[in-house]
């Protein structure tokens, strides 16, 4: 059984759609899939149907943004199996309002600079929720500036250092409040790939604010950083998952579905969890009582 926990569609940042993510994850050998699209719910439906049709478990999944102000970083929070999904379309359409702000100066600097227009940059994003970089990178590509998303040109753009820098980035709620929002949706929350933003001393705060797991398989942590995660996960009964984090033709790298996740054991503790966290409440609750 091979998994993929973490992967995106052209709904958010990826290129593929649903439908074709499902027939890749078949033809790839992948039996279980979490669709996580960044602040969006919009296809969780709609991927269980067509999954349960070709054989995979599709497990409904959400990448939610947050920003941790105490080191002035970002961070994202992997939401699973929300037992009342609804209760999150308000953090999700909040987040995506900040984020479409912070599109809508990226697209008018990178009008200013460049020969590019807003019409062609919206059309790179069809179907999407919103603007990301991959797609005013695209519509560069289309007007002959670059031949890849990520190169010299996306270094030069979207790069703090750079005097050429149009990145602007949007300030989301804190982590501790993403948790607290999935965790009254019913759903699991995990930190998602620590490695990529270095958020290692937020884990050890998240840890007792009722973090459920943390991504240890994700191509950008190290194997030192996933043993170390390994040893943190075990030392406080965290859920380990992960995913190869999938974009498509926006890959920042050469990467395929199903290349990093969680095995079978892992799998399983991730759909027990919420049972098992249920009956521990009940003891617990139990022994009070006498």
């Amino acid at each position: 059984m091979k998994a993929d926990l973490h992967c995106h569609t052209k709904l958010s940042d990826g290129t593929l759609g649903i439908d074709d993510m499902i027939i890749l994850a078949k033809n790839s050998g992948v039996t279980t899939l979490a669709i996580t699209d960044h602040d969006c719910l919009a296809g969780t439906v709609r991927a269980s149907i067509i999954g349960e049709r070709h054989g995979i478990n599709v497990i409904p999944g959400v990448e939610f943004s947050a920003t941790d102000s105490k080191r002035g970083s970002k961070a994202h929070i992997l939401c699973y199996l929300p037992d009342t999904p609804e209760r999150l379309e308000g953090l999700c359409k909040s987040n995506t309002e900040k984020r479409k702000r912070a599109g809508r100066v990226m697209v008018a600097k990178a009008v200013s600079k460049f020969p590019v227009s807003t019409e062609l940059i919206m059309k790179c994003a069809t179907g999407s929720t919103n603007i990301y970089k991959q797609h005013i990178m695209h519509a560069l590509m289309e007007c002959g500036y670059t031949t890849s998303i990520f190169g010299d040109l996306f270094k030069l753009l979207f790069s703090k250092e750079s005097r050429m820098n149009i990145s602007m980035d949007a300030t989301y709620p804190e982590p501790s409040e993403i948790i607290e929002a999935i965790h009254e949706a019913g759903g699991i929350a995990v930190l998602a790939h620590p490695g990529f933003y270095n958020n290692f001393e937020l884990l050890e705060e998240l840890i007792p604010l009722g973090l459920d797991g943390v991504e240890v398989w994700h191509p950008e942590n190290t194997p030192e950083q996933q043993e170390m995660l390994i040893k943190t996960a075990k030392k406080h009964d965290l859920l380990m998952t992960g995913g190869s984090d999938f974009h498509g033709a926006y890959n920042m790298y050469p990467i395929k579905l199903g290349e990093y996740g969680p095995d079978e054991d892992n799998v399983a503790k991730l759909l027990a969890y919420k049972a098992k966290k249920r009956r521990k409440q009940k003891r617990m609750a139990a022994a009070e009582a006498k």
